[in-house]
């Protein structure tokens, strides 16, 4: 795509845990790069922070309310944050230099849709038949 299009945000969802055979200190050179990292593109306006999502959740269904979340540990989101960039192909050349990777993580991009629900709509919410 061109570089002259209007840069928006992604969503960058942190998923997965650490690799199991990475030590404590190999894990934490990795955070810490990732900081720096991270530092660096938020001051250039390229992406936003987000959060760390703690370990306790509810989950709400129509019948009830529940202790969550209940995803099982290769789909564990541990966190989010937001890329500006002009493609979801260029956010997510972005987050490929996410020091994190090589420690296991994997990071989910996705664009924000533009328009707001319809039941008439084919979203990301609209079951498969």
């Amino acid at each position: 795509m061109s570089s002259d299009l209007e840069p928006r945000e992604f969503l960058v969802i942190s998923r997965g845990q650490w690799d199991a055979d990475k030590s404590p200190e190999e894990i934490q050179a990795a955070i810490d790069r990732f900081y720096v990292w991270h530092g660096e593109l938020v001051a250039r306006g390229v992406m936003r922070s987000g959060q760390r999502l703690a370990r306790d959740g509810k989950l709400v269904t129509r019948e009830r309310i529940v202790d969550g979340p209940f995803a099982e540990a290769k789909e564990v989101v541990g966190g989010f944050w937001f890329v500006r960039a002009t493609s979801l192909e260029e956010a997510a050349r972005l987050s490929a230099d996410n020091p994190c990777l090589a420690c296991g993580l994997q990071y989910e991009i996705r664009p924000f849709e533009p328009v707001r629900a319809s039941a008439f709509a084919l979203t990301s919410e609209t079951p498969t038949r």
